[in-house]
């Protein structure tokens, strides 16, 4: 199964298509859109690299504040190495940019298990005032313990996300973090985080103004959801994101015979296995005290299998 669609809006900003083709003039104002820069490999040989010197020709690079890296070639061959050099070596002149996501393919271009990441912390070394990063992929992915003092969202998305990438994030100094979601994927697809890996973040003492965690798209979604239960970091959070994962019943009671969650203003539980009665409980505990909960896409087990039937939104 393959969840993850073309971004719409990154960094605050609608997404456009930067296309080299098209009349300049009936492009939009450099710093009113989030661009998003992409070659076909089936239907044009131009690399990435001439893209993106048409995009930095022919939009003004300084007030470009979002930044998409989509499909660079044949992502599942070529890692995202090519175009973050590519964009870092732009530094000087993307002097007000904000935001990047790395590999926003849907699974026509390639299934999330096969696009080829690479550091993609060279971009907060290189921009210091980068405020979101984002990233789909989780194969070669490598996410060392680094500072940045100014980064304020960080998602990574994949089907399989190692536990050393985990690790290399929450060992982390990012001061003004509020906003961590994390795709832990399957086991299959080298998605080897347990809960005990996340026990830095749940402590609620590595990222102090965190404020919105999804911790998601997991086959382990009802031992995270028991952790969460009792974890420190929920008092300080505003959302509370468990969707996309194999939660049922046993989960949503852990969370529901846990600590309060009056306090949220959004509990996230969309793609799910609850039972409609479990569904009932959890909204009779949370929405009389104003939290919105998402129950949406509720999922029922593959053949006869119960439990073992459960499948995450996102795997290849």
């Amino acid at each position: 199964m393959y969840g993850a669609q073309h971004l719409h809006e990154f960094g605050g900003l609608p997404v456009a298509d930067f296309q080299h083709t098209t009349d300049e003039g009936s492009w939009p104002a450099a710093d009113t859109v989030a661009w998003r820069v992409s070659v076909d490999p089936y239907d044009d040989d131009r690399p990435w690299e001439e893209e993106f010197t048409n995009f930095l020709d022919k939009v003004d690079p300084s007030g470009v504040r979002a930044l998409i890296i989509g499909q660079w070639g044949e992502a599942y061959e070529e890692n995202s190495s090519v175009p973050i050099d590519l964009v870092i070596a732009a530094a000087d002149r993307l002097t007000s940019l904000e935001a990047v996501f790395v590999g926003d393919l849907e699974g026509e271009q390639a299934e999330i298990t096969w696009i080829q990441q690479s550091d993609v912390t060279a971009l907060l070394t290189a921009f210091p005032a980068l405020a979101e990063l984002g990233v789909r992929g989780g194969s070669d992915l490598v996410f060392p313990p680094t500072k940045h003092e100014r980064l304020r969202a960080l998602t990574i998305q994949a089907g399989g996300l190692p536990s050393e990438v985990v690790r290399g994030v929450l060992d982390s100094e990012l001061p003004a973090l509020e906003r961590l979601d994390l795709w832990l994927g399957v086991s299959a697809y080298e998605g080897d985080t347990n809960v005990a890996g996340l026990a830095p973040l749940l402590s609620g003492t590595r990222f102090p103004r965190l404020n919105h965690l999804g911790v998601r798209n997991s086959e382990i979604q009802n031992e995270i959801a028991s952790a969460v239960a009792s974890a420190p970091v929920v008092a300080q959070l505003r959302v509370l994101d468990l969707s996309n994962g194999t939660l049922g019943d046993e989960g949503a009671a852990a969370l529901l015979e846990g600590q309060p969650l009056t306090h949220l203003e959004l509990l996230d539980l969309h793609h799910h296995f609850l039972t409609d009665a479990m569904a009932e409980r959890v909204r009779s505990a949370l929405e009389p005290h104003g939290v919105r909960v998402d129950l949406s896409e509720k999922c029922e087990p593959w053949g006869d299998r119960g439990a073992e039937g459960r499948y995450t939104a996102v795997s290849e």
